[in-house]
């Protein structure tokens, strides 16, 4: 279904660009993992702040508006050099037994993502400072940092 459906990007310009020039995949893989850890570490420490954490010394609040908007910024850069890696090597990743557990766990953290702030995050002002974060905002910590943790091992096994 992959190459029927995506076959033609690897064919295109851009995924050609990317398989033919010089180092050009290596620079992206490489930007890649900068915005894996610009966006994962910022998304852990708020899901930790979650599970409680030094929730006597900060604010729920505090803590996702300061880290969330530098981890918009890793998955912005985490999404364009996937994308444009992507385009080289369509065939590989659809015939990896692993691109169906990475763009899962992608798809799932999207969703438990929506559902915490459309959720139990609108009522973060009962429980914003040094008392614990309702259950299902522990349970959306758990399930981000899963997900995200299934995802790097998922995209490393892409090519095995």
């Amino acid at each position: 279904m992959f190459v029927s459906t995506f076959g033609w990007l690897e064919q295109s310009q851009v995924g050609q660009l990317v398989r033919m020039t010089p180092y050009l995949y290596p620079v992206l893989m490489s930007l890649h993992v900068v915005g894996i850890a610009i966006m994962v570490g910022p998304a852990f420490l708020v899901d930790l702040r979650l599970l409680g954490m030094g929730r006597k010394v900060v604010a729920v609040t505090t803590v996702t508006r300061l880290l969330l908007p530098v981890s918009h910024i890793g998955f912005a850069i985490v999404a364009i050099t996937g994308a444009a890696m992507f385009t080289g090597i369509v065939y590989v990743v659809s015939k990896s037994a692993a691109s169906p557990w990475k763009f899962g766990l992608i798809v799932v953290a999207a969703i438990n993502i929506v559902i915490f702030h459309k959720g139990v995050y609108r009522t973060v002002s009962e429980w914003d400072a040094r008392v614990g974060a309702p259950i299902a905002a522990k349970v959306a910590a758990v399930i981000s940092m899963v997900c995200w943790i299934g995802v790097i091992f998922a995209g490393r096994f892409l090519s095995y």
